[in-house]
């Protein structure tokens, strides 16, 4: 399919390179993270929960296990009815149901309760990732999606590493409890700035048909395009380098290495700022290298730093020798993720909406049940960078073959 310019623009869309075309930007990174926050914005407060609530320790972590699985889900049924209803519509419910929901989550009176509106806040807070990633794709193409994806990262990518810093900050006066009030105020916040600033970038000659047989062709047609559904793989086990740091630190940092709460959030932020400044280096760079390039570059970068961490954890290295290699393992994530969500969706100027849902939902369940299974035998910095240099591997190794292989199977064009 042919790809729309990059300066593509529509009804109420801004010029590219302005003001508003900026302004939107930040609100679709802003809308982009609210459901990963949501994920682990309350960890600090997950003690206090499962005692409040009576819960033991499993209950009380599969609270944010079914929040994943809504936001995993969720992007599955709002990307294809944006691609048929247009994009300000699904973005505007789900991030009022996502407002309602952390209500609720406050005002849980059991665990079994918090367990089913947690999945409700997933499943609305998943409307911010897949609407944004589809009205990047309305409106570029090629590097200027790669530098924009790049934008986005810059929320998008930090946001579950600095929400559970934030929230531990915020636990100073209030409770877990708080916590999600505050969760309720972001989304009515980032609903009154979507009215505003957020317009539907589809247009309606870009509508896809509506239907259950419509939708199943369009799944077809998506599940047929092998270039595409290797690249999606890609993204699913990329972010399992990823989710792995961020399931596993904790437990590692505080058990294995003896660092308290305040130093192990230092050294959790640390990594944060490192992935920041990454996504940003991509975004001013994507104009001269190939998205394509910078990709294998990261990943590669990434599976190389992920292996020194087996090595020193092996060895017994040092806390500071390891966190070195660690820290770029997962700053790699910063520009990995945004060419390869770019190199994914480039082949969709229609149905971006339902490519963009696989995406996510790939990122969510692939990403985030690796690192659970991998920690059934117990959670190690040994097991953590196993875990990710094979997560790295195997993202590389769908990468290259995704380069290989063109949509319907046969060799790409040279």
């Amino acid at each position: 399919m042919s790809a729309p310019p990059s300066g593509a623009s529509g009804p109420g869309v801004p010029p590219e390179r302005t003001p508003r075309r900026a302004l939107l930007v930040a609100v679709l990174g802003a809308m982009s993270a609210f459901g990963p926050m949501s994920m682990d914005f309350y960890l600090p407060g997950m003690p206090r929960l499962a005692d409040e609530l009576g819960a033991g320790d499993s209950l009380a972590q599969a609270t944010m296990a079914v929040c994943m699985l809504g936001l995993a889900v969720g992007q599955l049924v709002v990307g294809p009815w944006s691609d048929r209803v247009g994009r300000r519509l699904p973005l505007l419910i789900g991030v009022a149901l996502f407002a309602v929901a952390s209500v609720g989550c406050a005002f849980a009176p059991t665990i079994e309760v918090l367990l089913a509106v947690r999945f409700v806040q997933g499943v609305g807070g998943a409307a911010g990732l897949v609407v944004a990633r589809a009205i990047v794709r309305d409106l570029y193409s090629g590097a200027a999606a790669a530098r924009t994806f790049s934008r986005l990262m810059l929320v998008i990518g930090i946001s579950p590493i600095l929400a559970p810093v934030l929230g531990g900050a915020l636990l100073a006066w209030t409770d877990w409890r708080g916590l999600f009030l505050i969760l309720g105020a972001v989304g009515v916040l980032l609903f009154v700035l979507a009215m505003l600033v957020v317009p539907d970038t589809l247009g309606a000659a870009r509508h896809e048909a509506g239907g259950v047989r419509a939708l199943r062709r369009q799944v077809a047609s998506v599940l047929a395009h092998r270039q595409f559904m290797l690249l999606v793989l890609a993204t699913g086990v990329n972010q399992g380098v990823l989710f792995a740091f961020i399931q596993m630190s904790s437990l590692v940092y505080q058990r294995e290495y003896g660092l308290d709460e305040q130093t192990f959030a230092l050294a959790f932020a640390i990594n944060s700022v490192g992935m920041l400044i990454v996504s940003q280096i991509n975004g001013s760079i994507v104009s001269r290298f190939a998205p394509a390039r910078i990709m294998v570059v990261s990943v590669s970068t990434a599976l190389v730093s992920s292996a020194l961490v087996v090595v020193g954890a092996a060895l017994a290295l040092p806390l500071l020798a390891i966190a070195v290699v660690l820290f770029v393992a997962v700053s790699m994530h910063g520009a990995s993720m945004p060419n390869l969500s770019a190199l994914a969706l480039e082949p969709f100027a229609r149905g971006a909406g339902l490519a963009s849902a696989f995406i996510g939902c790939a990122q969510f369940f692939i990403g985030g049940l690796v690192p659970v299974v991998a920690s059934l035998a117990g959670t190690s910095m040994l097991t953590m960078g196993v875990t990710m240099t094979a997560c790295a591997v195997l993202a590389l190794a769908l990468a290259l073959l995704a380069r290989r292989v063109g949509p319907a199977g046969e060799p790409a064009a040279p």
